[in-house]
């Protein structure tokens, strides 16, 4: 099987071909794939905050609860 080698100018203009062609051509599929990224990368971000702050005891969360 033959390989293929690519430089950075080829493999940038195929990358910007592939993304012209996904925006015109499945345009819904992939305003879905962008927005499942965005959301992944503010999990993340949420999650990397939430482990800055202090946790909270169990029995803190209870009486919070009960209150």
């Amino acid at each position: 099987m033959p390989v293929t080698v690519l430089d950075r100018e080829q493999t940038k203009d195929l990358l910007r071909h592939i993304l012209v062609e996904l925006l015109e051509e499945r345009k819904p599929e992939f305003q879905e794939l962008v927005v499942e990224a965005l959301e992944d990368v503010a999990l993340a971000n949420a999650i990397r905050e939430g482990r800055k702050d202090e946790f909270v005891s169990e029995d803190e969360i209870r009486a919070a609860l009960e209150a």
